[in-house]
């Protein structure tokens, strides 16, 4: 991978971390490119069994679009008649969206500071909606290990708390750590200091869980999401089947009978 985006794999674990802490980790091209990579890089990779996603530097966990180049790249574009700029939806953000929501694995997002535009789930703030927001916020989409301050998030919830994505995304604003856990984008808060380790600590505890039990609990949810409660429920009956016949439920059984803390394998 690039030195834009680190790559690490240890005992199960893929550590990805975001390398631009000068840019704010804002994602320019090489970026982009290196992050779509490992991210499909770990969900191919059969040796992993969580992901950690993380950023360097304690400023911010990414910032969106490098829009120092993306005014450059738009102005090549008008000089060339193209319009090669715009496909970065298509080319990258919407790759990476796909490899992270859709591997059969976990992943936790170690938020490290301001999480603002792609960094977060759409650039609404710079009028190009992109990365699945539209249809990932009215789905409750939340992240894991957040503190200091969330950028730029859609204004997602009305005080009688309805569903997330109801009110104006044309009308985005800045929103603190505590209000992000509140509306269900975070769902753990640790100090700065302890970010790290807590985030390390929990994705090596999933990587060494029944990871095929994750893997279908993930893709059960993500299906419920768009299907009815008869169709919701023959893909539990499918799933259920699945993990049942894995050796992790074997492992599971023999551990509760022998009173043991089980030693599953990711299979």
């Amino acid at each position: 991978m690039a030195d834009t985006v680190l790559y690490d794999v240890s005992d199960g674990l893929a550590t990805i971390t975001i390398n631009r802490p000068e840019a704010m980790n804002a994602m320019n091209v090489a970026a982009k490119v290196a992050l779509r990579d490992a991210a499909e890089a770990a969900a191919a990779d059969p040796a992993v069994r969580a992901v950690l996603l993380t950023a360097a530097g304690d400023r911010a966990f990414c910032v969106g679009q490098d829009l120092k180049e993306h005014v450059g790249l738009l102005m090549q574009d008008k000089e060339s008649g193209t319009s090669n700029t715009m496909n970065t939806v298509r080319d990258h953000y919407n790759p990476i969206v796909r490899a992270i929501a859709g591997m059969a694995k976990p992943v936790v997002a170690a938020v490290n500071g301001v999480a603002a535009g792609a960094g977060l789930r759409f650039r609404a703030r710079r009028g190009l909606p992109g990365g699945g927001g539209a249809r990932l916020l009215q789905h409750g989409l939340r992240g894991c290990g957040a503190h200091r301050r969330l950028g730029h998030v859609v204004d997602a919830a009305a005080p009688d708390r309805p569903e997330p994505g109801r009110r104006p995304a044309a009308l985005p604003r800045s929103i603190g750590a505590q209000e992000a856990y509140e509306l269900g984008i975070v769902n753990r808060i640790v100090p700065g200091e302890s970010l790290a380790e807590e985030a390390l600590k929990l994705a090596r505890t999933l990587a060494e869980g029944p990871t095929v039990a994750y893997a279908a609990l993930k893709e059960s949810l993500a299906f419920g999401a768009d299907h009815s409660l008869a169709e919701a429920l023959e893909k539990e009956d499918e799933l259920q089947s699945k993990a049942g016949s894995s050796e992790d439920h074997t492992i599971a059984v023999q551990a509760f009978i022998a009173k043991e803390k089980p030693k599953y394998l990711g299979r």
